[in-house]
Formats: C-alpha cells, sequence, structure tokens
C-alpha cells in the first residue's frame, strides 16, 4: 500500500519528540511539520494551516474531525469558486482537463493534512472513534498486523471506510443477474455500460472449435464473469496487481465460476492463444496518483499499446479481440482517433466492428462539472479486433 513502507511521522507532544510509522495509499510523503489539534480549533485555522503545508494530528472527539474535515473541503471549494480557476472559455478542453488535475491534487493534498493516530491494532485512540479494524485488514490483509502504531489521514480512512461497504454491499450487475463484490484497491464496476457491452456483442465463430478466451487486466472479475455465464469453457484471467488477483478470484468463487475460470498475475497476456482476448484498458492517457487511479489514468497509454501490439500474436484464426474503451479521452484531446486508429493498423489488426453506447453516470448530467461538455459527449465503445494475418 505504501509506497514508503519504513517512512515516519514526527511530532512534538509536551516538550516530549515523538514518532510513528507513516501510511499513505497515493505514496505521499510524511508532512514536514506536524502539530496536535483538537475540538478547540477553528476551521478557518486549520484550513489556513493546511494550505501552508502543516499537518493537525487529531487528539480530540474523533465526530468533531470529521465534521473539521467536512468545514475544510467547503472552504477548499470556496476557495476555487473565488479565485477563479476555471479555465478561461478560450481554454482547450486539454488544459482544461490538466486544470482540473491539478486543481484535485492540490485539493487532495490540503484534505490529506488532517491526521489521524492507529494503535498497532488499527484501533483509534480518540473518543467516539468507530471501530475500523475489520475494514483496515480488508484493505491491509495480513500487512495489517502491524506491531507498531501509526499516522494516517483522516480522508484516508474514510476511503478505506467507504471501500469496506462497497464490499460489504456489492454492485449489482444485471448482466450476470448477481452482485460483484469490489476489494479496497480494485476498482468497482459501476459503469455498466461496459459490462452490458461484453454480454451483448456477438461472439466469434472461432469459440465453436476453441473455447478459449482471456480477459486482461481483470480487476474485480466481473468480465470473466460475464464471459464464463456466455458459455466459454475456458476463460485465464489476468492481471498485474495482487489484490485484483485476490479480489476477482473470490468474485468468481462465490459466483461458481472458479472451474472456468482460471486467474494468473501476469504483465497483459497468458501464454498461449485465444479464440477471444477481452481488454478494458485505463481510458484516459495521464498520470494516476494512488493505487486505485490506475484503473482510470494510463501514463502515455501504455496499457492500451502493449495489448494492441500483442495481440494478434494471441489470437486464435478468425479470433477476435474486444477493445472496450471510452472516447473521452479524444474529447479531451489527450488522444486522436487518427492515433488510435493508427496503433490497430501498425499492430496488425484490422476492426471488424463496433458497438458503441453513450454512459448514462451521474457525471455526463452534471453541468456543474469543468468537464461536463466533454463528459456530455462521451460514447463508450466495443471495437471488434481480428488479426490480418490468415
Amino acid at each position: 500500500m505504501n509506497n514508503a513502507p519504513n517512512a515516519m511521522i514526527s511530532w512534538n507532544e509536551n516538550g516530549e519528540e515523538k514518532s510513528a510509522r507513516w501510511r499513505s495509499e497515493n505514496g505521499t510523503p510524511p508532512p514536514k511539520r506536524t502539530i496536535l489539534a483538537d475540538d478547540r480549533i477553528t476551521a478557518d485555522a486549520a484550513y489556513r494551516m493546511a494550505c501552508e503545508g502543516t499537518a493537525l494530528l487529531w487528539r480530540g472527539n474523533f465526530q468533531n474531525a470529521r465534521q473539521l474535515l467536512q468545514a475544510m473541503s467547503r472552504r477548499a471549494d470556496s476557495r476555487r469558486k473565488k479565485s477563479g480557476d476555471k479555465p478561461a472559455p478560450a481554454t482547450t478542453p486539454k488544459q482544461a482537463f490538466h486544470l482540473y488535475r491539478q486543481a484535485q491534487s492540490q485539493r487532495a493534498r490540503t484534505l490529506g493534512m488532517l491526521l489521524l493516530p492507529f494503535d498497532a491494532d488499527h484501533h483509534i485512540p480518540l473518543r467516539r472513534a468507530p471501530d475500523v479494524r475489520e475494514a483496515s485488514l480488508e484493505a491491509y490483509g495480513d500487512e495489517g498486523a502491524a506491531s507498531v502504531p501509526y499516522v494516517m489521514s483522516l480522508r484516508s480512512l474514510l476511503g478505506i471506510i467507504g471501500a469496506h461497504e462497497w464490499h460489504k454491499k456489492g454492485v449489482e450487475i444485471p448482466a450476470l443477474h448477481a452482485r460483484i463484490f469490489p476489494d479496497y484497491g480494485t476498482f468497482s464496476p459501476i459503469r455498466g455500460e461496459y459490462v452490458d457491452m461484453v454480454a451483448q456483442a456477438p461472439l466469434p465463430p472461432a469459440l465453436v472449435t476453441q473455447s478459449v478466451a482471456f480477459d486482461i487486466g481483470t480487476g474485480t472479475g466481473v468480465l470473466a464473469a460475464v464471459l464464463a455465464k456466455r458459455g466459454i469453457r475456458r476463460i485465464v484471467a489476468t492481471d498485474q496487481d495482487s489484490r485484483a488477483i485476490n479480489c476477482a478470484s473470490k468474485n468468481l468463487s462465490r459466483l461458481g465460476f472458479d472451474s472456468q475460470v482460471e486467474v494468473a498475475l501476469a504483465d497483459l497476456f497468458p501464454e498461449g492463444r485465444a479464440a477471444l482476448v477481452v481488454c478494458n484498458p485505463p481510458w484516459l492517457p495521464a498520470r494516476p496518483s494512488s493505487q486505485l487511479e490506475y484503473a482510470v489514468f494510463d501514463p502515455d497509454s501504455s496499457m492500451l499499446k502493449g495489448f494492441l501490439r500483442g495481440l494478434a500474436e494471441h489470437l486464435e484464426r478468425s479470433g477476435e479481440g474486444w477493445l472496450i474503451l471510452s472516447d473521452l479521452a479524444e474529447h479531451l484531446g489527450l488522444r486522436s482517433r487518427t492515433e488510435l486508429l493508427g496503433w490497430i493498423n501498425e499492430a496488425g489488426l484490422t476492426v471488424a466492428g463496433r458497438m458503441d453506447v453513450k454512459p448514462t453516470h451521474p457525471r455526463s448530467a452534471d453541468a456543474s462539472d469543468p468537464l461536463h461538455a466533454e463528459r456530455a459527449a462521451e460514447v463508450t465503445s466495443l471495437w471488434r479486433l481480428q488479426s490480418r494475418q490468415p
């Protein structure tokens, strides 16, 4: 989880220097200056110090800390609106995207300055603190049984709690008539349009004689499960993230597909060929700021390019590769349709067909979103690709 597992945070308490292990999901280094804070601090003072780079290690009532974080969040949003951080009308969509990401990153850094202490067993030694030990163990696994106390931001803890709730209730997948349960750090399949396309696209004839499929970058295992439900006899689902492998294995076993689906830790393709190879790579070519964002942001489109370059040599004769991809990057000016088609052609592939669908997620209809115009124009496609080799 922590990019620097031995990182420590230090502070002065009652004239004594103290320290603890520092935890950060996105690899943020520990703050250079940390002071103690409790229920007496005002939201204005807390926000000002956070903006200046001073972290606040909370010693008061836990519920008051949550209220303080909400107040700091409102101040951050109000400041952005007042300071005119919104892109000017002449700003290109690409510039607007980078300004938006920059503002989000700054907001996250500021709100991440409100810190909590944790005992070695994940207990929070504060008044009215919830029991987060189960959620923390889900997030950290065996590594969570640390023998030392640690410090983490309240914002990070709320992410762990939120992931725990998602894991408990799961995500309803109509194509499966069942739920998928995402683990912490594994992207939740809440955008159902791409799942529905995989459930509805015509299967390639090659599956009749070679009923084998690969699911590249399986995540929660949702697409592998859909392919298994469609009757494909053998599926190999790969991912390079061990947390995703664990999550997919549990979901597929729970759904009764573990005899059809093999889950393997791999960078893109497993060995061999398949009649169908499915990949839903991250859609935006930008640098992720946390582990979870690797499901959304793909620096320099490296996974997309890697999938296209390796697809032909992993396809059976007359097989198909299904590339599930949003065109949001095109609307933002981050990647052009010409570039995408060029990569497909350079990889020795041809487009056999395409299914398109308009997303229905809430952000596509949120007029207050700085990227609303681009999100409203977004189309998600399933590209049916074949090798040009006979």
